[in-house]
Formats: C-alpha cells, structure tokens, sequence
C-alpha cells in the first residue's frame, strides 16, 4: 500500500474510534478482569504475567508478524475501543499505527511501555536520528517497561496495587536471572567468532548487553532497503572473520539471508543458517517460545550453539 494510501485509511479508523469512545475510560469494575490489549506478543506476555488472575489481555500481533510493517484494520479499531487500557512497545516500532495510539488516548490510556526507558539508555542509527526500539533485547532496559505496566495497572486498579507490585518483581526477578543466563552461555563463544548477523538491525541492545558485534542486513525496520554493497560489506566481513553462521528470523523474509550465503559462497567462503532467531515476534502460544522467557532463551541456546 503507498503512503498516501496508508493515511487515508488510519485517518478513517481513527474516526471509527471517535465514534465508538462514548466516554472516556477512569474506572474500572473492581469485580471483573481488566480488559487489556497489547500490540506485540513480548509486551503482551508481560502484562498478563504482571495482571496474572485480575486482567484478560489480547495480543494483535502474533507469531510471525512484523510490527514495523503491521497494518491496523477496522477490526483492531473495535478491540482497542472496548480495552480498559492499551500498552504497545512505543519508539516507532508499530510505526503505522502511530496515529492510532495518538487518537485513541482521548478514550482509552495508551502507554507505550518503552518510554519509560531512560533516554541515555537508548541508541539511535547510524547516520540516523531513528531511536532503536528493540529494547526487549536487554533484560536489564525490559525492567524499565516492567515498571510502567506494574504502575498503570495500580493506578486503574488500586484495590489490587499491592498484587501488581509483587507480580512485577518477580518479573524483574526473572529478568535478573535470564540475564546471568544469557552472560554464562554467551560468553562461551570465543572472541574471534563473536559476530551475529541477522536480517535486520534487531539484536542491538543484545550484543551492547552480551559483547557481541551485531550486523544486521536492513536497518531498524524491515521497511528499509538495502543494497548490493550493503551484501558485499557483510560478505567480506564474514570471509575475514572466518564466520560460519548467519540466522535468520522468524518475522522476517530469509530472502536478504539467503543473499549473504551464496555471496561468500563466491567467495570460496561456506556459510550456513545457524538458526531461526525470534526477534519482533515470539513463538506460538503455548510453547516455551511463545513466552518471553523461553523465547530469549531460544535465542541464546541458538547463537551460542551455533558461534562456539
């Protein structure tokens, strides 16, 4: 879809919300679960281990699906009209439906959980003042998000305050101990072999937090293009490092991948797919992966099985 086409249509969902808000949202039944939808799966995992028994949360974004490119449909617009409260990832990761949160915080609180972040803590592209908001890749800025969910949730529901404030330190308990995790099985990889190249510039935070040189093909979103030279820088990287392994990601086309492989192998340079990396999506519920505990331990049990 163009652009123009784009703000056409968000202009017209946000005018279905309008007309959906008869009042705005201050209170909620103390008797029933808060209503609560969430953008993508690792914010919607957090909220409900968070909540736990006093919310019902939805997910609009589930396995597989890239939020940079996400489009809102009339559907969506209903959902985010009937919930108490929405959080969603914020920092121009759901990028087209930006005027959506605008719109709807008249009705409905939308709080874009990554905000919450110090601002020193974030990083910004190279010859870009894009702010990275993959930030679910180091435990210690997800505490951050952590602590805005546990603070909403109290203010929209005092009576359960004191139960949100426990649920949201044994998250960040578990945070603390994924992360020790991620340090012992990461530093394994030997130095000369501490380079992970994806498909897109996803794994920032993880390789600042985990020493890892992180080269991703597309850049923040995988709206982005990239070229033949950008294909080329990656290639000889790998052939002068004597890398073996690139990964490919669950939301994102291997196609680019696929590129960097039979490149090197022009180079006389053997290259193999080390692993699908869950990066903008988890995976399927009611799998390990389909949490966001397990999904980052899939992700470390891959990257450091595949550079050792």
């Amino acid at each position: 879809m163009k652009k123009a086409g784009i703000g056409i249509c968000i202009a017209a969902l946000t005018g279905i919300l309008t007309a959906c808000g008869t009042e705005e949202n201050t209170s909620v039944s103390e008797e029933e679960p808060l209503r609560i939808l969430a953008t993508t799966s690792q914010v919607g995992d957090m909220v409900n281990d968070i909540g736990g028994e006093y919310v019902e949360v939805e997910t609009l974004m589930g396995p597989g699906v890239d939020p940079h490119l996400y489009q809102p449909t009339q559907e969506d617009i209903g959902k985010l009209a009937n919930a108490d409260i929405i959080f969603y990832n914020g920092l121009n990761l759901e990028g087209n439906m930006q005027e959506v949160f605008d719109n709807v915080g008249s009705e409905t609180t939308a709080v874009p959980v990554a905000e919450n972040i110090p601002e020193d803590m974030l990083q910004t592209e190279a010859d870009s003042d894009s702010t990275d908001p993959h930030v679910w890749f180091d435990p210690d800025m997800w505490s951050y998000t952590a602590d805005a969910v546990t603070e909403e949730l109290s203010s929209l529901n005092a009576e359960n305050s004191e139960y949100y404030e426990q649920q949201g330190e044994a998250y960040k308990s578990m945070l603390t101990e994924l992360d020790t995790y991620a340090e012992e099985e990461l530093g394994r990889i030997p130095d000369e072999s501490r380079v992970l190249v994806t498909a897109h510039d996803a794994f920032g935070y993880f390789g600042g937090a985990y020493d890892l040189e992180v080269e991703g093909l597309q850049g923040l979103s995988t709206d982005s293009e990239y070229s033949v030279r950008d294909v080329d820088n990656i290639v000889n990287l790998l052939v002068e490092r004597e890398i073996g392994a690139v990964f490919v990601e669950s939301s994102v086309s291997g196609r680019s991948i696929n590129a960097i492989i039979e490149g090197a192998a022009r180079q006389d340079h053997e290259v193999e797919v080390g692993g699908e990396l869950y990066s903008d999506a988890m995976g399927d519920a009611g799998t390990e992966e389909g949490t966001y505990e397990g999904m980052f331990r899939h992700n470390i049990d891959t990257i450091a099985g595949s550079l050792q």
